[in-house]
């Protein structure tokens, strides 16, 4: 870990210890002592647990982001979308039992749920959803709902493929597609209305 960059030492820290001693087990003295930094240079990246938790969600989007690539645009959106999250979940796997720790802590998860209407965001966006603006506010504010369900889903499925996480998420975007529009595509300048919903 010491070669690691000091975000990344931190947040694989703070992450070993929750799955370890539970996610109230321990204090930010106790991931500076395993991430060997500074408590003053821990504490000033990130002042409490639920800014390790957003560190986290920022590191998971740049996961998903750099594997996207311009020829996926060439998927329905809904299966972009779906494509998004599930490479979240592939990002986020090394950490698992330590997300399970701080699922139960609602207090700490609520300090991160800014970042995570951020980073459905981004999600939209890296599927060619408009995720700015108004509606695009209101997209990211419906899919973070969706994500979290499945996010439950995903803590408990050890498989291999993550089927059950899949099957869930699938369902979840094609009833949200189906009645709030939740993945119509981008509207280009020269186009005429967005899109239809995907058929679900």
């Amino acid at each position: 870990m010491t070669g690691a960059a000091p975000d990344d030492r931190i947040i694989d820290a703070a992450l070993a210890l929750a799955a370890e001693r539970g996610w109230r087990g321990f204090a930010l003295a106790d991931v500076a002592g395993a991430a060997g930094l500074p408590l003053g240079e821990v504490a000033e990246r990130y002042p409490g647990k639920g800014a390790i938790l957003a560190g986290l969600t920022r590191r998971a989007d740049r996961a998903v982001l750099a594997g996207f690539s311009p020829e996926d645009r060439g998927e329905p959106a809904r299966d972009r979308v779906l494509d998004a999250l599930m490479r979240r979940f592939d990002a986020l796997r090394p950490w698992r039992a330590g997300l399970r720790a701080a699922r139960r802590d609602p207090a700490v998860a609520l300090c991160a749920a800014p970042a995570l209407l951020r980073s459905m965001a981004a999600m939209l966006e890296a599927a060619g959803i408009a995720g700015d603006g108004p509606r695009g506010r209101a997209r990211a504010a419906g899919l973070a709902v969706i994500y979290m369900s499945a996010f439950r889903v995903w803590l408990e499925d050890d498989s291999d493929d993550s089927g059950a996480t899949t099957a869930h998420l699938a369902r979840a975007l094609a009833r949200a597609d189906r009645f709030a529009g939740l993945c119509r595509r981008r509207r280009a300048a020269s186009q005429a209305p967005e899109e239809e919903p995907n058929a679900a």
